[in-house]
């Protein structure tokens, strides 16, 4: 019994001791701030400003097309800072700012390619500490490299990333770009970048620790420490050889003609997928060279012309009215209107309130129907909405067709164009695809519904979202999104033989765009440009167009391809320019 109370004793003496010594630790930590087991001097760690974080940065997503090319990736890059402080704290027997502007001046200059002089005035400037101006930002990692080969005391980096586009150019209206705000978060400003940035952007790591005036950690210290989670890479339907070929197209044609402006798109018919999206002048996004905002191809509304005759026809033939082989008189179109709804007339009628005439004042006659479309016959079209159907039910089925209403793809800002259908005037130009505007984007959605047995469907650009750590990780897959049947399988069919000898009889008017590798289907357009403010048209300038499909026999791409210049009469005989 009592050597089991000594024992017991014991115990209370030994836990007694500990508390003792654990007590007087804290009291040497918390009053006197002495670390115990070591003796180390703990002022510095209970003042805050030793609380030192370091940010571990995210990568943002890659942005590929659908074969796996880069077109958009995060380059780590250095910003230098000099430390002008002679105060600052540092290990024994260092040297931790600048104690040599001069010398450093001279043997930074060649590296950064900066003058001595300018480099000498930062480095003694009245300063903690300084940056070195553009050149000594966005550093790569090799001249970082060689600038710490030259021990230069004072001279440390950032690390920081910069956004950057290894194909330059390179369908810009489209991708966007991104960039960093002035505390170093970079985030999308326009584009893809802009639309998909919670899909591309990482969740930055951090290191958080406390450290003595050396910059030591004494064992034990408590670290908090998260590892940064990169972005999601984004894989778009574009295509780097189909969309370079575009962009080839647009080289020519800035050579031939001199326009102000070019933009043009290639689809599979079928599934909507967007293989290639562009204009000129374009930017690129490594400088920011950018003077315009606008995104040709579904920001900027314009009158189509030609283009839209195929609507027209189409209208007429699904409703059941049509019948091709019909003649119509192709001379010059004069016309008035009972209740807003036009009629044809003739030239010396007291009750005219206009004319129509061809293309360059053409008449062919007494033609048939079809050959309307072959020919590019504007008074044939005026012809179908006065004799075969009524301008509403055109009206009925361009609102099938998706014109004038928002596409809604893939987040990209857009346009929806204005009509205009309540004058005769307005709904007989529209026929002819003037007087009202629309977008290209509309335009190659409304196509695929002609190319694709009356199917259409709406165009994307997003393929895919992958994990970054793991590509078979699919967190979003782009699908086919069908958005009507504005016609039948019939009528597509019927068109679409229109179209093939547009393209491809010896009188057709797309004839000039015959390829050899594969038969087309096409129309043209030329549309004279509106003037600013209202007014008319403004002599001399015109939007010249081709809607193109292939192959004929069964469409799978379609090709939209559109410039504004100085009017040229030759303008679709010059075929290889565009």
């Amino acid at each position: 019994m009592r050597q089991s109370n000594r024992m017991i004793l014991l115990i209370l003496a030994t836990i007694l001791l500990i508390s003792g010594l654990v007590t007087a630790n804290v009291f040497l930590v918390a009053v006197v701030k002495v670390h115990a087991r070591s003796g180390t001097d703990l002022t510095d760690y209970v003042s805050a400003s030793n609380v030192h974080r370091t940010v571990q940065q995210a990568r943002r997503g890659y942005i590929l097309d659908r074969n796996g090319t880069i077109i958009a990736q995060d380059n780590v890059t250095y910003n230098i800072i000099a430390i002008l402080d002679k105060n600052r704290q540092s290990r024994k027997g260092e040297i931790a700012y600048v104690d040599d502007p001069l010398a450093t001046a001279r043997a930074l200059a060649p590296i950064l390619g900066m003058e001595e002089s300018t480099l000498y005035g930062y480095l003694t400037k009245n300063a903690k500490q300084v940056e070195l101006g553009s050149k000594g930002r966005n550093l790569p990692r090799e001249t970082k490299e060689a600038i710490e080969a030259l021990d230069l005391n004072g001279i440390e980096f950032v690390q920081t990333t910069k956004r950057s586009y290894p194909l330059g150019t390179f369908a810009s209206y489209l991708i966007g770009f991104a960039q960093a705000d002035d505390d170093g978060e970079v985030s999308g400003r326009m584009g893809i970048e802009q639309y998909m940035n919670a899909a591309l952007s990482g969740e930055d790591g951090y290191k958080r620790y406390q450290a003595d005036k050396n910059g030591n950690i004494l064992p034990g210290m408590k670290m908090e420490e998260k590892s940064a989670v990169n972005g999601n890479d984004v894989i778009l339907t574009l295509d780097q050889g189909i969309q370079e070929a575009l962009e080839t197209a647009f080289m020519q044609t800035q050579a031939e003609f001199n326009p102000e402006k070019v933009w043009g798109s290639v689809m599979e018919v079928e599934t909507g997928k967007i293989l290639a999206w562009g204009q000129s002048p374009s930017f690129d996004p490594n400088t920011m060279d950018i003077d315009d905002y606008v995104n040709y191809v579904s920001q900027m509304p314009y009158e189509p012309g030609s283009t839209m005759k195929v609507f027209t026809y189409a209208a007429a033939i699904d409703s059941g009215a049509y019948d091709g082989s019909v003649l119509v008189d192709s001379s010059r179109f004069c016309y008035a209107a009972t209740n807003r709804k036009p009629y044809r007339v003739s030239q010396g009628d007291s009750r005219k309130i206009g004319c129509i005439g061809n293309a360059s004042g053409k008449s062919w006659g007494m033609i048939p129907y079809d050959l309307g479309l072959v020919y590019s016959s504007n008074v044939v079209t005026a012809s179908i909405i006065t004799n075969l159907i009524e301008p509403s039910v055109y009206e009925e089925y361009l609102d099938r067709f998706g014109f004038f209403k928002l596409v809604d793809t893939d987040g990209i800002a857009e346009s929806t164009g204005v009509k205009n259908f309540t004058w005769p005037a307005d709904k007989l130009a529209l026929t002819y695809g003037q007087g009202s505007t629309v977008t290209m984007l509309q335009m190659i959605q409304a196509y695929s519904a002609i190319f694709n047995d009356g199917t259409m469907v709406k165009p994307y650009v997003i393929d895919q979202v992958r994990s970054s750590y793991d590509d078979q990780n699919v967190l979003y897959q782009g699908q086919t999104q069908v958005v009507g049947n504005p016609i039948s399988v019939e009528t597509s069919k019927q068109v679409q033989q229109l179209m093939y000898d547009t393209a491809n009889r010896e009188d057709g008017t797309a004839r000039f765009y015959q390829i050899p590798e594969t038969t087309i289907i096409a129309k043209t357009g030329t549309t004279q440009l509106a003037a600013v403010g209202g007014g008319g048209y403004s002599t001399g300038k015109t939007i010249v167009s081709l809607m193109a499909a292939m192959p004929a026999e069964d469409p799978k791409v379609l090709v939209y391809y559109a410039f504004q210049a100085d009017y040229d009469k030759n303008a679709h005989v010059k075929s290889d320019a565009i």
